[in-house]
């Protein structure tokens, strides 16, 4: 039994270590997991909390998981182990059968999931905690009650700061799709596979064709045989991304930015009247030195045109604002703003506005810009 609860102890600890972590180095995102859980059970109000909670329950997590690793006051964090376990269960099983929520978003973005998955793997997770808590009484702890409180609550703390400025800047490791260094527009992107289907207007059968490979300069067949659907198979293809940058008149720029052979600046606001204005007025200074060295500097938002018509007064009258799925923007960057800088559609680097260096700092990194 000893060696069953030490080794039940040890593996939660990792899980909980892991779990706390790639969801606290990206607490943004896990605050949007939270803020669709709020709008998935009616409770909206709570959606300004998200980040608070995203932070804490990442602390806590994390927390609880090096108690468990390292033998850290067992036998009263045990308690709270076994709480959390049991509602996470219960919160899992409700999104495996109901699936309120299409990502739970249990390891962030490192690891993607489905629901049932999730709910399997906290059965297991639930059974291994079930043996920690019972056995709980038993572990010897190595540090004596106040140091072990001690060390518990500077765990807490420095993981806490950890993820606070984690969020004030961007996470130390990138699980997004549009991370440093990824190409956007890949050269070999496959090719997508289109089958027609036909049925024999005598006999009513049906066949299925991979376009071109049919008769369709047979003549005969062609009297015998009429057109019914289509469908395209696309497991293939490889998508770079899934953004679409329209103008205000509805026009599809996309290709005309992310296809850009130069330099591309690409400021990312999902949602200007949340954004941060000091942080726009940092970005409109850059536009200025960008614009007058013949690099295109554009802004990409969720927001309305009337929005963006009252947002940009006071700022360079020739930035140019166009519309994307406030979505796919949040996947671009976790700030909001935040700057990409793409060149022949691969991501060179990325900003929190906060670190946004001057044009000076970007021609020491790349001459060439």
């Amino acid at each position: 039994m000893k060696i069953l609860a030490n080794i039940s102890r040890i593996l939660v600890g990792l899980v909980f270590i892991f779990s706390g972590f790639v969801k606290g180095v990206d607490p943004i995102g896990t605050a949007y997991r939270i803020e669709d859980y709020f709008v998935a059970f009616g409770t909206e109000w709570a959606i300004p909390l998200a980040l608070f909670l995203s932070i804490s329950l990442c602390a806590l997590e994390f927390t609880l998981g090096m108690s468990s690793l390292l033998n850290l006051r067992l036998k009263i964090l045990s308690w709270p182990l076994l709480l959390v376990m049991a509602f996470f269960t219960i919160l899992t099983l409700n999104d495996a059968i109901y699936n309120p929520v299409p990502d739970c978003g249990c390891f962030g973005d490192a690891i993607k999931l489905t629901n049932w998955q999730t709910f399997y793997k906290n059965i297991v997770l639930m059974a291994l905690v079930g043996i920690i808590f019972i056995y709980r009484k038993k572990y010897e702890p190595w540090l004596m009650p106040v140091p072990g409180n001690i060390a518990v609550l500077f765990v807490f703390l420095a993981f806490a700061t950890f993820s606070f400025c984690e969020y004030r800047h961007l996470p130390m490791i990138d699980f997004l799709a549009w991370k440093k260094g990824k190409d956007m527009v890949p050269e070999n992107k496959g090719v997508e596979k289109v089958y027609l289907n036909y049925r024999n207007k005598t006999t009513g059968e049906t066949k299925e064709y991979l376009s071109p490979d049919y008769p369709w300069n047979d003549t005969v067949w062609a009297k015998e045989w009429e057109f019914v659907d289509q469908r395209i198979d696309d497991s293939g293809v490889i998508k770079g991304h899934s953004l679409h940058i329209f103008n205000s008149e509805g026009g599809e720029l996309t290709e005309n930015f992310i296809n850009n052979p130069g330099y591309q600046f690409l400021v990312v606001a999902y949602d200007l009247n949340a954004g941060s204005r000091k942080g726009f007025e940092r970005l409109d200074r850059l536009y200025a030195d960008v614009a007058a060295n013949g690099h295109s500097f554009i802004v990409l938002t969720g927001s309305l045109d009337e929005e963006i018509a009252q947002f940009r007064q006071g700022l360079h009258p020739d930035l140019e604002f166009y519309h994307a799925d406030d979505v796919e923007l949040k996947m671009m960057i976790r700030a909001n703003p935040g700057l990409m800088l793409l060149k022949d559609g691969v991501v060179m680097d990325k900003w929190n506005w906060r670190d946004v260096p001057s044009y000076n700092k970007l021609k020491e990194q790349y001459p060439d810009i």
